[in-house]
């Protein structure tokens, strides 16, 4: 960040972008959620299964872009004043495995602490440092361990959209969180149907679709704060735009995975302001000097294997470091 520059600089620049194109806007929810069915309609019809596979994978990919625009409608970022949008979104959230209730709290309180080094962590992957794990007993490093493992992540359609969003939070405060019971009844209704009607359009249009976007979601949203050159901050350390700037990765992608993904890519600039439209995000980290030079990492095999081998937050060297087993005291 430029010496020139202060937060409040970066913020006040930011809200030239903070204004959607409302045209655009709709455009970009019904032509996402046009493909979504034209391709759940190719499924059905397919009369091949190596066809209705293709589709299915194509599924879930685009389940992913339709999740960030939900994401942007519940931020309020995108069409903030349409009962329609909002209805829409939210019926998509509930199939999707990620009531509103749920993710509002925990999101809000995501963006509120990014980059925090706290000692339990909600609505993000928690991050213990050396010292923590080394005083930690066996059961908390297991704990710590299963949370953020490679397989939990690779499997986020149970562990962490089915258990974490809904399930749990549920079971916690089913007052609070009514909708996540809905969303359980109508995910189970649904495979229930399927399974004695259509096995076949419960394994591609249900279970693959639902693989592969929450296993890719899951993920995206790791090495979001979870990347080689990622900083943690604590107590009169932490600034709001220092952790969006240092704490946020740039995911470099192409156009199409851009595309897929509603380019949540370039999430240093969705956490300096996100009242940022996300088909704006490019815009804004072009026009922004200091956004220009993140942390950043990419879907390559090799980046993937960086971020998931980060384990403990190192206060002394001030970086994620890995640890030689995962058991293993720091």
């Amino acid at each position: 960040m430029p010496i020139s520059s202060t937060p409040k600089d970066i913020i006040r620049r930011s809200q030239i972008y903070a204004s959607e194109q409302l045209g655009r806007s709709w455009w970009h929810l019904l032509s996402t959620f046009a493909v979504l069915g034209a391709v759940a309609v190719g499924i059905v019809l397919s009369p091949n299964w190596w066809l209705r596979l293709a589709g299915s994978i194509a599924f879930g990919f685009v389940m992913v872009r339709a999740f960030i625009i939900y994401h942007d409608v519940q931020h309020g970022t995108i069409l903030r004043g349409s009962r329609a949008a909002r209805w829409l979104a939210g019926v998509y959230g509930m199939l999707a495995l990620s009531p509103p209730s749920i993710w509002r709290r925990t999101h809000d309180h995501h963006h509120r602490n990014v980059g925090r080094i706290l000692g339990a962590s909600i609505g993000s992957f928690p991050i213990m440092t050396c010292a923590a794990w080394s005083r930690a007993g066996f059961g908390t490093r297991l704990a710590y361990v299963l949370q953020r493992h490679p397989l939990t992540i690779a499997t986020g359609y149970v562990t962490v959209f089915l258990y974490g969003m809904c399930a749990r939070s549920f079971w916690v405060d089913p007052k609070k969180h009514l909708d996540s019971g809905f969303a359980i009844a109508l995910h189970a209704a649904l495979v229930a149907l399927l399974a004695v009607f259509a096995p076949g359009l419960l394994l591609f249009l249900v279970l693959v679709p639902l693989l592969i976007a929450c296993a890719l979601g899951s993920y995206l949203f790791y090495a979001q704060h979870n990347f080689p050159l990622a900083k943690m901050a604590s107590g009169a350390d932490w600034t709001y735009v220092a952790a969006a700037l240092q704490s946020s990765s740039y995911i470099k992608m192409g156009p199409v995975m851009r595309w897929l993904t509603g380019n949540i890519g370039f999430h240093h600039v969705h956490h300096v302001n996100a009242k940022i439209p996300f088909y704006r995000l490019p815009e804004a980290m072009a026009g922004i000097p200091e956004l220009q030079t993140p942390g950043t990492t990419s879907l390559m095999p090799h980046e993937v294997w960086k971020c998931l081998s980060l384990r403990l937050w190192d206060e002394g060297g001030n970086r994620l470091v890995r640890a030689p087993r995962w058991l293993a005291r720091a």
